[in-house]
């Protein structure tokens, strides 16, 4: 099993994007499991994961309309998913997201 993690980072003000809820989902886009960052964005208790397919779905939207960013309707970006892949078992894989009301960026971290 490989571990997993994710940062997300309100790129708009400069911060940890605290309080975002995210889904962790299989390749049939099934939950897995769904939590909230917390002060530093980080997300506890991600399971650990087998080789296959996955994705991590952020609820962007609703996040920024929750620390009072007047977005459109409807918003450019209300929900980022990241379709993810983990090809070796008993490896370490970071998710990170920074992302603004209009702009997202991913990569895998360490």
């Amino acid at each position: 099993m490989s571990r997993l993690s994710t940062h997300v980072l309100d790129t708009a003000h400069g911060c940890p994007a605290a309080g975002m809820t995210l889904r962790l989902l299989d390749i049939n886009h099934a939950p897995l499991f769904t939590g909230v960052t917390d002060a530093d964005g980080r997300c506890p208790g991600l399971p650990a994961l087998g080789p296959g397919r996955y994705a991590l779905s952020f609820a962007v939207a609703d996040y920024f309309r929750e620390h009072g960013v007047d977005l459109p309707d409807p918003p450019f970006l209300g929900v980022v998913t990241i379709d993810f892949g983990i090809a070796d078992d008993g490896g370490h894989y970071h998710v990170p997201l920074l992302v603004s009301p209009f702009s997202y960026s991913t990569y895998r971290g360490s």
